[in-house]
């Protein structure tokens, strides 16, 4: 039977009560005494030389408090990326300043040069008008084809940048000889070239930021929308602002999605702290929603060139790619590890490749920034891979399902050593391939196909089986591979006099239940109520240092921290018990929430053992300190390796080009899930944002470099028709082998697997459909590009 409690159970989210009665508490719900609005003065051209910012108008006009420009700012260090990336010929990346404020230049449409504060809203933003009016850019030539980019040193995003050229990197090098040999040598070679198009990542609450500041401590408070808040701080008090890092709280209360889009520090972040400390006043920004489209980090962006050597029965010899990755105008804190080490380690995928080398282009373009969203890097990965290799069964006449299963990995290959640097520990890609097969019905679709054949409409079935690296550490590795932070997380259970717990996380939830399932985790190893535990998270002067939410790594890392914690409760209670039933402490068990005397009926309550620590009339205080609070940190030894089967099953009108999702079937292996419930709808929505890409979502630039994508109104983002009932399964699990809880990941997963479902199916679809010249159409797969293909 089901649980109903603890791991396992498909518990409610206890968050949402207060989400779903209104009571939630965002950033720009708070509302503080004396506070002023800013407003930010943004650029409407791509590339821009400033000739002059006249701010005396805008500065007398009604309620204007302030007037900011880039050179206010110009003496401060600049937001750096997290990841130093060397070129091939061991160079390092090119890394211009970013500044809180453009000065010089403008460098994409949005940059913001300028900011204005005042009493108002509305006052902010007549004035925001009337400084923009008074401004004289002088237009450059704007770079925004990365190719062209590199071809054309005249027009430079960055002036001591000649060729727009960030890095050139390979992974790995040494491998680069024997690929070639392999591609040389290989009995059939498939070559595709295809786009994994840019992406806005539209969390359903915009980016917003309050800055405070104390003059009688010399205090910073800046409550803002993070996935992240203790790397907020310290890229804010060492990077930017110059200040000590403990003068600064950051606090991330509710946020209302993130998907990447909130690891990062922006530069309002800092403006209104620095504006704060001006004006002695709180200072508040809260973005409008096409200034999120024109200045969040989007994400994807890359041109890839994939070539695939095998033998004329299927088996994959080699694989060589290369990439075109857009950086856009500034690097984003994540910006060079996305397209490199997140991306190029994955490009074996699932399977048994001798021979892989990826080649990595990363340009400066005058766009807004490109950085993580869901998946980071393991979506294009998986995307580049999984439509080569149904190209290559194609060519072969061989089925699709049969070539992967002829390559993938076996359970006796693990541990694997992958040849792009990765260490899987454990998987079972056959069993969750045949549960996919189950559940999607595959025996059954031909009747499927005749049906729609019947309706005038093309069906097709793609498959798509990856992997995914997740849970991003250690440490020691990503350290040698260019990342300036560890990697670890931590977690601090407080236990209180009557029993209860407090339990401080470093991780961030803004979606992903974390408040329920850290209490189901909490719950089960001290046998005490979920209700009698409170996960608190968000507020650096409440938690400890810990590296956010992103990469699938909260309970696999934050959640292994809290499990270390726990260790260490219990070790200390047993030390409590043994004193108080007087007994040998090795003769102490602890199950069920009760300290138990082997082998007698003597025992203490997990409650009365918490009592006493805090109350310690009968307690050890010669060995022992009062109290019941431990603090653990967790370094992983390894990445963790999600992996799942996804199939696709669609229908194309071929009058219009029309493509609708008629089945979609995912079978995962997460490890050991912690809330089936959770998971399953931590997938619906990765799958959601896949088909989005699949069919719909694509940010376009004009070659000015004005965003022609910038509102709900052009860029198309998925409903509630637009996505199928889905069949998840979580069953074919093999537990991780080096996290003490077993978990892998699964908040990105649905993101990764399913684009290269979606297009598969209908490349399918069309074939069966007799229409064999359409290769490939790159996503997204609009209606109007699946009927030019047809009609090629």
């Amino acid at each position: 039977m089901p649980k109903d409690t603890g791991i396992g159970a498909s518990s409610k989210r206890r968050e949402d009560v207060r989400f779903l009665t209104g009571v939630g508490n965002y950033t720009d719900d708070l509302s503080l005494h004396a506070q002023t609005h800013a407003v930010m003065v943004r650029s409407t051209v791509a590339h821009g030389r400033i000739v002059k910012i006249d701010t005396a108008r805008a500065a007398a006009m009604p309620g204007v408090l302030a007037v900011f420009t880039g050179e206010d700012f110009a003496a401060v260090g600049g937001n750096p990326a997290g990841w130093l990336i060397n070129s091939r010929d061991g160079t390092p990346m090119r890394e211009p300043k970013r500044p809180v404020l453009a000065h010089g230049k403008v460098r994409h449409v949005g940059d913001a040069y300028a900011a204005i504060i005042a009493e108002t809203y509305a006052q902010a933003k007549d004035a925001a008008q009337v400084l923009a009016d008074d401004t004289q850019i002088e237009d450059l030539p704007a770079v925004v084809d990365m190719k062209a980019a590199l071809a054309d040193a005249s027009n430079r995003v960055h002036d001591e940048i000649p060729d727009n050229l960030c890095f050139d990197w390979g992974w790995i090098e040494d491998n680069r000889a024997a690929v070639d040999a392999a591609m040389q040598a290989a009995p059939h070679k498939v070559t595709l070239e295809l786009t994994n198009n840019r992406l806005v990542p539209n969390a359903m609450e915009p980016r917003a930021s309050i800055g405070e500041y104390f003059p009688g401590t010399g205090d910073y408070k800046l409550t803002t929308t993070s996935q992240n808040p203790h790397l907020t701080r310290l890229l804010i008090a060492a990077f930017v602002m110059g200040i000590p890092e403990n003068k600064l709280q950051v606090v991330a209360p509710d946020v209302g999605g993130g998907f990447g889009s909130k690891i990062y520090h922006y530069g309002e972040e800092a403006l209104v702290l620095a504006a704060a400390k001006r004006l002695g006043r709180p200072v508040r920004w809260t973005a409008e929603r096409t200034e999120s489209f024109l200045s969040d980090a989007h994400g994807r962006d890359h041109v890839t060139k994939i070539e695939l050597g095998c033998t004329k029965e299927g088996e994959i010899l080699a694989i060589r790619t290369e990439t075109h990755a857009n950086v856009g105008a500034y690097l984003s804190n994540f910006s060079t590890a996305t397209p490199t080490f997140l991306h190029g380690t994955l490009m074996s995928g699932p399977y048994k490749v001798p021979h892989v080398y990826v080649n990595v282009k990363a340009v400066f373009t005058n766009t807004a920034p490109v950085d993580a969203y869901r998946g980071a890097g393991r979506p294009e990965a998986t995307y580049s891979l999984e439509r080569v290799i149904d190209m290559m069964a194609r060519e072969l006449g061989l089925d699709p399902f049969e070539v992967r299963r002829r390559n993938l990995l076996t359970p006796d290959q693990f541990p694997y050593q992958s040849p792009v640097g990765l260490m899987y520990d454990t998987g079972n890609y056959q069993a969750t391939l045949d549960k996919a097969v189950e559940l999607g019905d595959v025996a059954g679709f031909e009747a499927r196909r005749a049906a729609s054949a019947a309706k005038g409409k093309l069906r097709g079935m793609g498959l798509s089986t990856w992997i995914e690296a997740c849970g991003i550490a250690p440490s020691n590795l990503v350290g040698i591979l260019g990342s300036r932070v560890g990697l670890y997380d931590a977690a601090t259970v407080r236990v209180n006099a009557t029993g209860n717990i407090s339990v401080m996380v470093g991780a961030h939830s803004h979606g992903q239940g974390h408040e329920t399932v850290f209490a189901q985790v909490v719950a089960e190893k001290l046998g005490i109520p979920e209700s009698s535990v409170e996960i608190v998270h968000g507020d650096t002067a409440k938690i400890p240092f810990g590296m956010g939410s992103y990469g699938s790594r909260s309970l696999a890392v934050c959640g292994s921290a809290m499990d270390r914690a726990m260790d260490k409760i219990i070790a200390k209670g047993k030390k409590i018990a043994a004193h108080m039933l007087e007994a040998a402490e090795g003769d102490i068990s602890f199950a069920d929430g009760k300290f138990s005397v082997a082998g007698t009926d003597k025992a203490k309550t997990f409650g009365e053992i918490a009592f006493s620590a805090y109350v310690p009339h009968n307690y050890p205080l010669e060995t022992l300190e009062p109290g019941l609070e431990e603090t653990a940190f967790y370094d992983p030894a390894n990445f963790t390796y999600p992996a799942g089967a996804y199939i696709c099953e669609v229908e194309v009108d071929p009058d219009t080009g029309k493509v609708d999702i008629a089945r979609f079937t995912c079978a995962d292996d997460f490890g050991n899930v912690m809330n089936p419930m959770i998971v399953e709808g931590q997938v619906h929505g990765g799958v959601g944002q896949g088909i989005g890409q699949a069919l719909l979502e694509n940010t376009t630039y004009d070659e000015n470099g004005q965003l022609l994508t910038g509102s709900f109104m052009d860029y198309a983002m998925p409903r509630a028709d637009d996505v199928p009932f889905y069949t998840v399964d979580a069953s074919c699990a093999t537990p991780c082998t080096h996290n003490p809880l077993g978990v892998k990941g699964c908040g990105e997963a649905g993101a990764i697997g399913s684009p290269p479902a979606v297009i598969n199916a209908v490349i399918d679809a069309l074939h069966r459909g007799g229409i064999t010249h359409v290769k490939h159409i790159d996503m997204p797969v609009s209606p109007g590009r699946v009927w030019q293909a047809i009609n090629a």
